[in-house]
């Protein structure tokens, strides 16, 4: 079961800044994430960096072990 955390507006977008979903892939879990929290959130998602043990990757396939850590992390701005 992959540990997911969102920060800023993903964590607005998703309505929590953390939960655990069960997925083999990087790619259902994106699906099983569009599933729990809507269409809105799947425009948001997919402007957003995701880091996957701290390694950021957007490979569908890329496989989720028990305990992984998944970092759902929006664009942002600064100076």
């Amino acid at each position: 079961m992959a540990h997911v955390r969102y920060f800023a507006a993903a964590a607005e977008a998703a309505g929590v800044h953390s939960e655990s979903v069960d997925a083999p892939t990087l790619g259902e879990l994106r699906q099983a994430l569009v599933v729990a929290h809507g269409a809105s959130f799947a425009g948001v998602l997919d402007r957003c960096s995701v880091l996957v043990d701290g390694a950021n990757t957007a490979d569908p396939g890329a496989p989720l072990a028990e305990a992984t850590l998944v970092d759902v992390l929006p664009p942002f701005a600064g100076g």
